[in-house]
């Protein structure tokens, strides 16, 4: 039975999600049901080296193709970025650049934050059921010289 949720709240950084009780089995309604979802990391790239940036370009992130697929980001993804060199943290979204170039690329007022040479860590996040967050792995790369990957986990 498919249930319809009623009311969702966020309480301590959880969000929790109220359903009917009366459209509940009645074995069910013995009992008090929440379904929580917890904010999880889904995806990062470590120490990616910022390639270029572009004032004049709509805004994003230009993230080698290869590279994404490895993680798991999507186009238009909503990223967070934190830099290594100025402790910059800032949010955009993820375009797709050419595979196997090794860009990443700031782009719009995100260039302002960072410079080539710069290293960063890209993420992103997901909500996930709380019963599956005790054996939840994040999709983990570490990039070298050139944004080459010499490290990876959860993939």
């Amino acid at each position: 039975m498919r249930v319809q949720p009623t009311h969702e709240f966020t309480t301590h950084g959880t969000q929790v999600t109220r359903v009917k009780w009366l459209s509940l089995p009645r074995s069910t309604r013995r009992r008090r049901l929440f379904v929580m979802h917890i904010f999880l990391l889904k995806s990062k790239i470590h120490r990616a080296q910022v390639t270029a940036g572009n004032l004049n370009y709509e805004g994003s992130m230009t993230i080698d193709m290869d590279l994404m697929d490895k993680v798991g980001f999507v186009s238009y993804e909503k990223i967070l970025a934190s830099n290594m060199a100025n402790g910059e943290r800032f949010e955009t979204y993820v375009i797709p650049g050419k595979r196997g170039s090794g860009d990443i690329v700031l782009n719009g007022a995100a260039a302002h934050l960072g410079k080539p040479g710069d290293r960063i860590t890209i993420m992103s996040f997901t909500q996930v059921d709380e019963s599956l967050a005790a054996n939840w792995e994040p999709r983990v790369i570490v990039l070298g010289e050139n944004n080459k990957i010499i490290n990876e986990r959860g993939i």
